[in-house]
């Protein structure tokens, strides 16, 4: 593919017509505006490298991506009932042309794959709505309806999926739904296909994994307010769709806005094996925990030969440690429950299909798919353990580590959402923690503390600013963006140092093959330039129905959480805690909360009886529901000086990420 010689970029701030040629000096160092910036010359000569790496001529994924389409609508815009737009397909339209200079080549395909939408046939009495969310969603027909798996993140793409699905295969009611794993979007628009009604009633089964529950809730409440945050760098949430703006994060376009929903599995699955014949489906199921969730599984259909791998296999590299912030994942465990699943059903398997991106057909393919994707990471896993008694650190090692050669070349293992980078950091994490070993690090400064010391000892932080337009002008974008943002820290109202931050940034996300962290570039740059984004409509809705399914032990866990025990190292007490669930011991140390089940104290400073509704009331901190809600005996004013220590979460969820 040849480099396009003339490139047109309009941001909101600007247009730009450049021409460029093979041949041109670098651009001199940008003028430190607020303005996006064009790619330099360094940016255009690392993106031409990828075509000289990758066989740009295989078109084997758009076969795939394409195959079996049913139905896709000229255009895509799911709005909410405010109509808000939550999820657009339109937004990338632009598509239709070769990678401009702002993007990696690589990404850009990637991006090409994710824009084929719509309705698509897996095989006979399998079908998928893909490019309606961040993942997809499938439905296997049975004799007298549908079994829908991942019912998607939002609750409005859920729904317009659906009515897709009825006006081209019909109408039919939903027997079962199948969460595969823990993660939001693979659960949150449940209810856009069943009611909780239908599922208390018993007129629709939801499947799950072990443990789905307590991962779920662990996952997007305990962390929730720092991961929501951090979600909107790793998905550039914040971004508008384009040239200089987002793209396809690897595992879709991104993550939608809608809402989101949740509703309690009736049958938990809890070994490997385990059949189920649902509407007259026969279903096996292959536990696969501490893969890419703690609480997954795969399935097998022997009818059809269909083997469903959840996110275990997703025609991309996966994360170890994805950027959000989520416990770290085990790179050998993933490699063996891949390797298992080929021992159990790979001889029979026609065609493998997930829950991001697109199916691979027949049984050869099939089968270096997935051994392809285990080796990757059992590379990582094996090589970051060989440099680590070698006695290289975290930083050293993700600098060196790279795929094979075969393996690095091959289309669905590229780095389009985790990183061998980042992914050998999580391997170096899982198993020798946050230390490197040098004393040095043991009681580090603050970053705000180390950024001051540091200009201090710099003198005069003009001249270094002068230096660092003059590394820019090199290309030396990581180093400049290292410098840069340190004088942030220093000084978050050092203009100059902002806006050379945000170029540098902006340079590395161009040049990014991963669609995280070309968001988490972008996002940091524009957040350089416009201030913290505050605007909740770049963001979901929440997860409000999640919150409501927390069992007693997971809401006195949350309440520990939120209690910051520096503002009231002096409260003490102990409360018996009376549910219907059970009883509870709830005692209050120095500001720690502890609690015991089955029993009560008879020597308890106050007895608290209600339901989880008042107990949901102190972690929200509503004093008037608390009142109405929990029946006291004894000492009444433990209940208002805990919940007086109740910090509020969400007033937290816009905090600074790339200055103090």
């Amino acid at each position: 593919m040849k480099r396009k010689n003339v490139i047109t970029l309009t941001t909101a701030a600007l247009t730009l017509t450049m021409t460029v040629s093979a041949g041109s000096t670098a651009i001199a160092a940008s003028e430190l505006t607020a303005e996006s910036k064009p790619a330099t010359q360094y940016t255009i000569d690392a993106n031409q490298k990828v075509y000289a790496l990758l066989d740009f001529e295989d078109t084997a994924e758009f076969e795939n991506a394409a195959k079996g389409q049913i139905a896709s609508p000229d255009t895509l815009d799911i709005c909410d009932e405010n109509g808000k737009v939550v999820w657009s397909q339109t937004a990338y339209a632009f598509l239709d042309q070769d990678a401009p200079d702002t993007a990696n080549p690589s990404l850009w395909r990637n991006t090409q794959l994710n824009h084929i939408y719509g309705l698509f046939e897996v095989t006979d009495g399998i079908y998928q709505v893909r490019g309606y969310d961040m993942s997809n969603v499938t439905f296997i027909k049975g004799d007298t309806g549908w079994i829908v798996v991942d019912p998607l993140m939002s609750v409005e793409c859920a729904q317009a999926a659906f009515a897709l699905v009825e006006e081209n295969l019909g109408t039919f009611p939903v027997k079962a739904v199948i969460y595969s794993h823990s993660h939001v979007d693979h659960f949150g628009g449940v209810k856009g296909i069943v009611s909780e009604e239908e599922v208390q009633a018993g007129n629709v089964q939801v499947i799950a994994p072990e443990g789905f529950e307590k991962h779920a809730v662990s996952e997007n409440i305990y962390a929730g307010t720092a991961m929501g945050r951090r979600a909107s760098y790793q998905y550039g949430t914040m971004l508008e769709g384009g040239e200089t703006g987002s793209l396809a994060i690897g595992i879709g376009m991104g993550q939608s806005k809608g809402s989101t929903s949740y509703i309690s599995p009736t049958l938990e699955i809890t070994q490997t094996g385990e059949k189920h014949t649902i509407d007259g489906v026969e279903i096996e199921f292959q536990l696969t925990p501490g893969t890419e969730a703690p609480a997954e599984m795969n399935f097998w259909i022997g009818s059809k030969n269909a083997l469903w791998m959840a996110e275990n296999c997703t025609g991309t590299l996966h994360n170890l440690y994805t950027l959000r912030g989520a416990q770290v994942r085990d790179g050998n465990a993933w490699a063996e429950y891949i390797m298992e699943s080929l021992a159990l059903y790979g001889d029979q398997a026609e065609v493998v299909f997930q829950s991001h991106n697109w199916p691979h057909w027949g049984n050869d393919t099939i089968q270096e798919y997935m051994t392809n994707t285990a080796a990757v990471y059992k590379f990582i896993n094996d090589q970051t353990l060989l440099y680590i008694n070698e006695g290289y650190t975290e930083t050293e090692i993700a600098n060196m580590i790279q795929l094979p050669k075969e393996l690095e070349k091959v289309w669905y293992t590229r780095q389009y959402y985790g990183t061998v980078s980042h992914n050998s950091k999580a391997v170096y994490e899982k198993y020798m923690g946050w230390y490197d070993g040098n004393p040095v690090h043991l009681a580090e400064l603050t970053p705000s503390d180390y950024a001051k010391k540091l200009v201090e000892y710099f003198g005069d932080t003009d001249a270094v600013l002068e230096k660092a337009k003059e590394d820019f002008a090199k290309g030396e974008y990581q180093w400049v963006a290292q410098i840069t943002n340190t004088l942030v820290f220093a000084d978050p109202e050092n203009t100059d140092a902002r806006y050379l931050c945000a170029d540098a940034l902006e340079q590395l996300g161009y040049q990014a093959e991963s669609g995280p962290w070309r968001s988490a570039y972008l996002c940091a740059a524009q957040e350089l330039r416009n201030g913290t984004n505050t605007d909740d409509a770049t963001r979901s809705n929440g997860n409000g129905d999640v919150f409501l399914h927390m069992t007693p032990d997971m809401i006195l866990d949350y309440l520990g959480i939120l209690v910051d025990t520096t503002k009231v190292p002096d409260l003490t007490f102990t409360a018996n805690l009376i549910l219907p669930e059970g009883n509870y011991v709830l005692r209050v140390k120095n500001g720690v909360l502890l609690y015991q089940k089955g029993i009560q104290d008879a020597d308890a400073d106050v007895t608290w009886t209600t339901k989880r509704a008042g107990l949901l009331s102190i972690v929200q901190k509503n004093a008037e529901n608390a009142a109405a809600l929990i029946e006291q005996e004894g000492d009444e004013t433990c209940l208002t000086r805990l919940m007086d220590a109740v910090t509020v979460t969400s007033e937290y969820k816009y905090f600074n990420i790339i200055e103090p």
